[in-house]
């Protein structure tokens, strides 16, 4: 006879708290510990995000500010989403902008420099499957002498049309790697990679402003916010 589920022993001094849990308690602690060392607070969005260059800024900025990329009911939690729970007076008016594609920025920064910043900041990367292309790029029929006879095989499975002509890498037909406007498939995305284009850019979009006596709205981070949202 099997044995009723409902006998069976659970010992409680072996259960622990989730590490999710944990963490998004953390973020949370941290993002409250910001209101208060910051002057003011930021919701931005952006494109092409690249962990590497947004480490880079990170660092960059760390005397004067504090990036948060985290779940947005998190982060919402934190400012509070009412004037009841808000962490400082105005402060939940950014909790609505938190969502899409988005982050927080705490800083001490005067909001001229910020905003020159954001609007400055841009960093060439290669594209990734799925990202749009930003152009039509076509390989004409010919030898394709920046590659070794080694990587013959290798473009070929990239859907080139290749061959070795005396030990030449050479394109037998003229080939559209990818055109304009059109999602990359995994082979254009490692084509273009192989070809040295770059055609995705990372860029940063202020949405909105906090500090303790002002709250504005930025219309073209707004923009942009809606677009990464609707295409979500």
């Amino acid at each position: 006879m099997p044995k009723s589920k409902r006998n069976r022993p659970v010992t409680l001094s072996k259960t622990k708290k989730k590490p999710g849990l944990e963490r998004k308690g953390k973020v949370v602690a941290e993002i409250k510990d910001a209101v208060d060392q910051y002057s003011s607070a930021y919701v931005f969005t952006y494109d092409n995000m690249r962990n590497q260059k947004l480490k880079d800024l990170r660092e960059q900025l760390k005397s004067s500010s504090r990036i948060f990329l985290a779940g947005k009911k998190v982060m919402q939690i934190a400012l509070g989403r009412s004037p009841a729970d808000e962490a400082k007076t105005g402060l939940h008016k950014l909790s609505k902008f938190l969502q899409g594609d988005s982050g927080l920025f705490f800083t001490n920064l005067p909001r001229d420099e910020v905003e020159r910043l954001f609007r400055e900041f841009e960093e060439h990367d290669f594209a990734r499957t799925g990202s749009t292309a930003t152009e039509t790029m076509e390989l004409k029929e010919g030898p394709l002498e920046q590659f070794t006879h080694e990587m013959e095989p290798f473009l070929r499975k990239q859907g080139l049309p290749v061959r070795l002509n005396r030990g030449v890498v050479e394109l037998v037909a003229d080939h559209v790697v990818c055109e304009e406007g059109k999602p990359l498939s995994p082979e254009a995305a490692q084509t273009l990679r192989l070809l040295g284009i770059q055609m995705a850019t990372f860029r940063l979009y202020l949405v909105c402003r906090w500090s303790c006596d002002d709250f504005e709205v930025y219309k073209e981070g707004l923009a942009h916010l809606g677009a990464n949202d609707d295409s979500a």
